[in-house]
């Protein structure tokens, strides 16, 4: 059972940055497909970025393309994501997921943490 643990969230001002982590244990990140999802406040988890096993391939959402960054260190059993540029509209919880798909469909990944909080102020 792999459990994921994001951390690196925070209160920042717009045009600041941040850089999200989740570490995974019980299990060997580099098996999984990782993505990164957030959700606002009564809405269903929206897709930001996905990583391939390797690293290889990446694919992000329209909201945050050219802004944040997903990536991984297989070694550290650690995904990021790096978030540039942050905007109010980004206020979200920031939640990581492991599964055996390559998808931008939440309910194709099997395993998540329980997110961290992102507020932009303006």
């Amino acid at each position: 059972q792999v459990q994921l643990v994001e951390s690196g969230g925070g209160l920042v001002q717009a045009g600041a940055s941040l850089r999200l982590s989740c570490a995974a244990s019980g299990g060997t990140l580099s098996n999984y497909q990782m993505a990164w999802f957030r959700q606002f406040p009564g809405a269903e988890r929206e897709f930001l970025a996905r990583i391939s096993t390797s690293g290889a391939s990446t694919d992000y959402a329209n909201a945050v393309k050219g802004r944040f960054t997903i990536s991984r260190v297989n070694a550290e059993n650690t995904l990021y994501f790096r978030m540039n540029s942050l905007k109010p509209e980004d206020t979200a919880g920031y939640v990581c997921a492991a599964g055996e798909n390559y998808s931008i469909n939440p309910d194709r990944y099997s395993y998540w943490g329980q997110g961290t909080q992102v507020t932009v102020s303006s």
